[in-house]
């Protein structure tokens, strides 16, 4: 049996080698989400481009369709009070 296993309930395991996979398990973990933070930053700033070339601001979108679907759901309610005759 050589110094670096052990044998734990008939469990040998080369220390070493767990050790490198340890090492690169983390080199690729930290590797990995360096390179989604990038990703992340990449989309982030193309967003935030598209909207500011936007020729009406989102919120501006927002409160116009709110509206508009107001307005629908309004017309909606009156043509069915109108059909059934309800004078609520």
């Amino acid at each position: 049996m050589a110094i670096n296993q052990k044998i734990f309930n008939g469990l040998q395991v080369n220390r070493s080698l767990l050790a490198g996979g340890v090492v690169l398990t983390g080199i690729g973990s930290v590797l990995g989400a360096a390179g989604a933070a990038l990703v992340c930053a990449a989309l982030f700033t193309a967003g935030r481009d598209w909207v500011r070339s936007m020729e009406t601001a989102p919120t501006t979108l927002a409160q116009r369709a709110l509206h508009e679907a107001k307005v629908a759901s309004s017309a909606g309610w009156e043509a069915w009070r109108a059909e059934h005759g309800s004078p609520n």
